[in-house]
C-alpha cells in the first residue's frame, strides 16, 4: 500500500478540499493517508505527547496551534517538516506557500514525490490582506511571486484550484483540480429541523470585510422585516463579530457558528437563497469559491458578484442572479425579486443542481487527482 502525507500549516484539519475531498478520495482508492494539520480548539498537545487520531480512514497528526502568523510561518512549518520526515511517505502533498522551502528540503531528504497544491493566486491575495501595511503590499506580492515560481519549478507536480492560477506555473507540471462539490455527500444530508417564519438567506464561509459582509448586512437591513439572514463561518478579525452581531441586528441575523461540513449542509438545505458577494479584489475576480457550487448542489438559487467568470457559471446555468457586490440596494433588490418570484427561484435551484450533477462535481475532479498520483508513482 502506497503512503501519502498531506501537509498544511494554515488550513484546519477538516478543510473541505484537503480532508473531505482529496484525503478521502485517496483512502477510497486504497492509499495509506496521513494528514499533518493544526489542532482544532478541542485538542491539546503537550511537549510529551504528539496527538494523533484516525477519522474516516485518514490518520491526522496534529500540530500545536500557533500564537500568531509569525510563529506559524517560521516555526510551525519546521515542526511540520520534522513530522513529515517521520511518515516515510511515497508522496508528500502540501497546501501552503510558506512550506515551499521545507518542501524542497523534504524532496532532497526523502527522494519522494512532492505535490504543491495551490488554492489561491497568492501574490494577488497579498494585495487584499488587511494586516499588511499598504505601503508594503506591492513589494511583498512581487517578492512572493518570484519565490513561489522559483520553488514551484522544483516540485514534481503542481495542482491548482482554477485555470487562471495554473497560468502562473509550468504547463507540463500543472494540473487543474477544481473545488467542485461532493454531490452525494450534500444530497444525502437531511435539512435541519426549523420552523421558518420568514424566507432564509444564507452566507457560509469566512466572514471578512472583503467578502462583502458589510454590504450583505446593509442589504438585509433594508429587508429586515421580510427575511432572516443565517451566517456560518469564522469571523476575521475576531472583533468584526461585535460589529456585525449587535442588538439592532439580532432580530434578523442569526449566527450559527463555524460548523462541521455535514452540519453546515443541513442548514444549507433549509435556506431559500445563498449569497456569495465577494468584493472586486484582485484575487476574487478569478476565484471559484466552493460555496457557489455547494449552493447549486443544495438546489438553492444564488445571488453572486457580477465578475465575468462568476456570471458565466451563475447566469450561464440560469441558477441565480449576479449583482454589483458594492451596492446594498442592488443586493436587496435581487433578494426581494427571488422572494416575490418563488417559482422562478425554485427553477434556478433546480438548474443549479442539474449543472452540478452533469459537470461541476467532485467525482469528475477526483479521477484527475488519482491519475496524477498514478503517474507520479509510475515515474
Amino acid at each position: 500500500m502506497k503512503k501519502v502525507c498531506h501537509i498544511t500549516t494554515v488550513h484546519p484539519p477538516f478543510d473541505t478540499r484537503i480532508f473531505h475531498k482529496e484525503c478521502k478520495t485517496l483512502v477510497s482508492a486504497g492509499y495509506d493517508v496521513v494528514l499533518i494539520a493544526q489542532q482544532d480548539n478541542r485538542q491539546l498537545i503537550t511537549d510529551n505527547k504528539q496527538l494523533t487520531t484516525a477519522i474516516d480512514g485518514v490518520k491526522i497528526v496534529y500540530l500545536s496551534k500557533p500564537k500568531n502568523r509569525f510563529e506559524r510561518m517560521f516555526f510551525l512549518t519546521r515542526k511540520a517538516y520534522k513530522l513529515a520526515l517521520k511518515q516515510k511517505a511515497d508522496i508528500y502533498h502540501f497546501h501552503d506557500p510558506e512550506f515551499l522551502p521545507w518542501a524542497v528540503k523534504l524532496k532532497r531528504k526523502t527522494r519522494a514525490k512532492i505535490i504543491y497544491d495551490v488554492h489561491e493566486n497568492v501574490p494577488k491575495q497579498i494585495l487584499s490582506k488587511y494586516w499588511i501595511p499598504n505601503i508594503l503590499k506591492g513589494f511583498i506580492a512581487l517578492l512572493v511571486n518570484v519565490l513561489e515560481k522559483f520553488y514551484a519549478k522544483k516540485m514534481d507536480k503542481i495542482i491548482t484550484a482554477t485555470e487562471n492560477i495554473s497560468k502562473r506555473f509550468p504547463k507540463e507540471k500543472t494540473e487543474v483540480i477544481r473545488n467542485f462539490p461532493d454531490f452525494p455527500k450534500i444530497n444525502n444530508v437531511l435539512p435541519i429541523d426549523y420552523n421558518r417564519k420568514l424566507p432564509i438567506v444564507l452566507y457560509q464561509g469566512a466572514i471578512v470585510e472583503i467578502r462583502g459582509i458589510k454590504q450583505i448586512v446593509a442589504a438585509v437591513d433594508i429587508l429586515k422585516e421580510k427575511i432572516e439572514l443565517w451566517l456560518m463561518g469564522p469571523f476575521s478579525p475576531a472583533n468584526l463579530k461585535k460589529e456585525i452581531l449587535t442588538k439592532e441586528t439580532e432580530a434578523y441575523i442569526k449566527y450559527k457558528g463555524h460548523l462541521p461540513f455535514e452540519k453546515m449542509c443541513r442548514f444549507l438545505k433549509r435556506a431559500d437563497i445563498g449569497l456569495v458577494l465577494f468584493l472586486p479584489e484582485p484575487n476574487h475576480v478569478e476565484s471559484l469559491p466552493n460555496k457557489i457550487f455547494e449552493y447549486m448542489a443544495a438546489g438553492i438559487p444564488i445571488i453572486a458578484s457580477n465578475f465575468p467568470l462568476w456570471k458565466k457559471i451563475v447566469e450561464g446555468n440560469k441558477c441565480g442572479i449576479c449583482v454589483n457586490p458594492l451596492e446594498p440596494k442592488e443586493i436587496a433588490g435581487a433578494i426581494e425579486y427571488l422572494i416575490e418570484h418563488p417559482e422562478e427561484a425554485r427553477k434556478m435551484g433546480t438548474n443549479g443542481r442539474k449543472a452540478v450533477l452533469e459537470k461541476y462535481n467532485w467525482e469528475n475532479e477526483s479521477k484527475k487527482l488519482l491519475k496524477v498520483y498514478k503517474k507520479l508513482l509510475k515515474s
